[in-house]
């Protein structure tokens, strides 16, 4: 299954995360200190509560909101103009750079390999710097192998 970090359905990532870690309904429920009915009902929503999803992750042992991080990452990147904006002050952690994980790369790769989008595409929409992309598809391209 190829993570399509534009649509995001969660309730079908934690089902097959579920059949890959080979949990039963049942473990999950008594987990989530939930009825069964309501471990299954996740299955069909597209988004799921935050505290929820956090015991998901912590029972399936995979991190369901890097998938939202990434969404972010490839179509909502940071902004150039922000240095033109007023500066609010937070209490909030900061993050200063963007962090591309090996999958989103490797989107990225395949993206250009299959000719789906060129890698002048790829940095217009994403804003990655074209030296970028060019060192993973040397690094991580098929070619390359």
């Amino acid at each position: 299954m190829s993570a399509n970090f534009k649509c995001i359905n969660i309730g079908e990532m934690i089902q097959q995360r579920m059949k890959e870690c080979d949990v039963s309904v049942e473990r999950a429920a008594k987990f989530l200190k939930v009825k069964e009915e309501e471990v299954e009902k996740v299955y069909d929503k597209k988004s799921v509560d935050s505290s929820q999803l956090l015991s998901w992750s912590k029972l399936l042992e995979y991190d369901f909101f890097r998938i939202y991080s990434q969404h972010l990452i490839l179509y909502a990147p940071q902004d150039k103009n922000k240095s033109k904006r007023k500066k609010t002050k937070t209490a909030l952690p900061c993050f200063k750079k963007n962090i591309y994980t090996h999958e989103v790369i490797m989107f990225l790769v395949e993206l250009v390999e299959s000719e789906r989008k060129s890698a002048r595409d790829i940095q217009k929409e994403y804003n990655i710097p074209p030296t970028t992309i060019l060192r993973w598809i040397d690094k991580y391209g098929k070619k390359s192998e």
